[in-house]
């Protein structure tokens, strides 16, 4: 009997787990944040997701048209920055980064805070010569807190042009599915 109940209540966890995850994050705005150390990388990934979220009606801005040419993405820390976004309508903060360049990296067990993540950084670049694939975290934070994470790998890569259609393909499906 105590089995049983074990097995019912470890079902039930899964699923609540499973459900609280498959719901629509419902995103209406968001700040595009790229972790990336490379000017021309992040511009090319936050102008990349920028537009496919653009065409799906959610308002959206670039950390790159906020934070000051050279600044560090510390900046976004501030509370007046924060409350400019806030007055701007922006309450979500959405933070891409490279995790790495194999098929081995795991779902993160722990969401990290976003002063942590940005305070971490990830200085990988979009492409590196002899990868086949390249992984991506996508972390939601509202309130500074993460409300929704994401991995993404897109395979068969050959350049940094490649990666970027790649992921726009694998974005439109999360969109789709969960992020709206």
């Amino acid at each position: 009997m105590k089995t049983l109940f074990l097995l019912l209540g470890t079902f039930l966890f899964v699923q609540t787990a499973v459900f609280a995850q498959n719901r629509p994050l419902q995103t209406r705005n968001a700040l595009v944040i790229a972790q990336q150390n490379d000017v021309s990388d992040r511009y090319s990934l936050e102008i990349a997701l920028i537009q496919m979220l653009n065409a799906y009606n959610v308002k959206t801005k670039a950390s790159l048209n906020v934070i000051k040419q050279g600044g560090s993405p510390l900046a976004l820390l501030s509370d007046t920055l924060q409350s400019k976004l806030k007055g701007e309508g922006i309450d979500t903060y959405l933070l891409v980064s490279v995790r790495g360049y194999n098929t081995k990296f795991k779902f993160p067990s722990k969401q990290t805070s976003f002063e942590e993540e940005i305070k971490a950084g990830h200085l990988f670049p979009l492409y590196r010569d002899n990868t086949t694939n390249v992984t991506f975290t996508f972390t939601f934070y509202r309130n500074l807190e993460p409300i929704h994470t994401e991995l993404i790998r897109v395979g068969n890569v050959g350049s940094k042009e490649v990666v970027i259609r790649k992921l726009m393909k694998q974005v439109e499906k999360k969109l789709n599915k969960s992020w709206l």
